[in-house]
Order: structure tokens, then C-alpha cells, then sequence
């Protein structure tokens, strides 16, 4: 594990692996990880989903839409 892998890890609380075992539920893409804002980003779907408390909201339905500018 690399040095800004273990940071990640400790500022989010989500366990690295289960970060890149994580895809998008609705396109089954992979998710880019923002960790300005605490979400996990599906492209393909144009959603962002909520990091909560370190834990992923994987939910289509709590994701935020992402507009043109994202």
C-alpha cells in the first residue's frame, strides 16, 4: 500500500479494496473516487454517489445527478 493509498484509506475510513472492487450498480462501470467531495463517481451514469460515515451509498436513488460542469 502506498503512502497517499493508506491517507485515503485513513481520511475516508473505506477500506481501499472494497474501493476498487466497487462499480457503478446501475452501469456496472468502474467509480472514480473524489475525495474533495466524498463520493463516488460513475461516469457512465452521470451520478455521484455519497461516501457516509466512510461507508458508500451505493443506492441509484441517494445518488446526486451530475450536471454538465462535473
Amino acid at each position: 500500500m502506498t503512502q497517499s493509498q493508506a491517507e485515503q484509506q485513513q481520511k475516508v475510513g473505506v477500506d481501499r479494496k472494497l474501493l476498487e472492487i466497487l462499480v457503478c450498480p446501475v452501469t456496472k462501470e468502474p467509480l472514480i473516487y473524489d475525495a474533495a467531495a466524498q463520493e463516488l463517481i460513475s461516469k457512465a451514469a452521470r451520478l455521484a454517489y455519497p461516501i457516509r460515515d466512510g461507508i458508500p451509498i451505493m443506492l441509484p436513488e441517494e445518488a446526486r445527478p451530475l450536471s454538465d460542469s462535473d
